[in-house]
C-alpha cells in the first residue's frame, strides 16, 4: 500500500495548530503588560493574543500607541529570549506523527507561522520537526517587515519552490481567520483546525474543518491498494 496526498505541498501554522505554547505565551504576556502597567489578561482572553502579530496585538487588546506597541514588542521578545522560546510549549497530541508521515511520503513541508522566524526555528528543532520541513517561514523580529499571514504564506512558498518543491497544488493549515486571509491572499486553500485558540466564526472561508487529527489526516493523505 503506498500514501499519496491530493496536495503537492504543505504549509504549517504553528501555534494553536502544532504547538500549545500558550502557557509561555500568558506567563511572558503578564510579566510584560505589568512593567508597562497593563492588567494582565486571562487564560480565556487569549484567543486574542494567539495567531495575530503582537505588534497589532498590544494596540488592539490594550490600546497602545503603535510606538508603545513596538516598545512592548521588543520587552515581550526580550522576556522570551531570557526565559528560552520552548519553555510551556508542547506539542498537541497526534500531530508530530502526522508530520513525520507525511514527510515519509514524500510530500514537501514548510512552516507559515506569525511567531518570530528564530522562534519557529527553535520549536521545530526541540521537538524533532525541522528534520521533516524543507523550510521554516517565519515573522521577522520586529514583526512589522514581514509580519502579515498573506507575506508569510508567500515567502513560505518562494522558499519551497527555490528547494526544488512542487508548489502547484499547496494547502495551508491553520486555526485563525488570519490563515484564511493569508491563504486566500495567495491562492492556497486552508483546512481549519478547531484545536486551537479560535472563535467558532472563524473557520469561515476555509475549504474545511476539523477537530482531530485524525479527521487532518484523512484529507491531507490518501492511501492506495498496491
Amino acid at each position: 500500500m503506498t500514501t499519496r496526498s491530493p496536495w503537492s505541498c504543505i504549509l504549517w501554522d504553528v501555534d494553536g495548530t502544532i504547538v500549545d505554547a500558550s502557557e509561555g505565551i500568558l506567563d511572558r504576556l503578564t510579566r510584560c503588560l505589568a512593567h508597562f502597567g497593563r492588567p494582565a489578561p486571562q487564560r480565556a482572553e487569549l484567543v486574542h493574543w494567539i495567531g495575530p502579530p503582537m505588534f497589532e496585538s498590544f494596540q488592539k487588546n490594550v490600546g497602545m500607541t503603535p510606538e508603545q506597541a513596538t516598545e512592548a514588542v521588543a520587552h515581550y521578545r526580550s522576556i522570551g529570549k531570557a526565559d528560552g522560546y520552548t519553555r510551556g510549549a508542547r506539542l498537541y497530541p497526534e500531530i508530530a506523527e502526522l508530520i513525520a508521515e507525511i514527510a515519509g511520503a514524500g510530500i514537501p513541508q514548510a512552516t507559515a507561522s506569525s511567531k518570530p522566524e528564530i522562534q519557529v526555528v527553535a520549536l521545530m528543532e526541540h521537538f524533532g520537526l525541522d528534520e521533516h520541513l524543507q523550510a521554516m517561514a517565519g515573522a521577522t523580529p520586529d514583526e512589522r517587515t514581514l509580519a502579515s499571514k498573506a507575506d508569510i504564506v508567500a515567502e513560505s512558498l518562494r522558499r519551497l519552490t527555490a528547494a526544488g518543491a512542487d508548489t502547484s497544488r499547496p494547502i495551508l493549515i491553520g486555526d485563525r481567520h488570519h490563515d484564511v486571509d493569508g491563504g486566500a491572499a495567495n491562492g492556497v486553500p486552508v483546512i481549519f483546525v478547531r484545536w486551537g485558540f479560535s472563535w467558532p466564526h472563524e473557520s469561515e472561508g476555509a475549504q474545511a474543518a476539523v477537530d482531530t487529527v485524525a479527521d487532518l489526516r484523512r484529507l491531507l493523505l490518501l492511501s492506495d491498494e498496491v
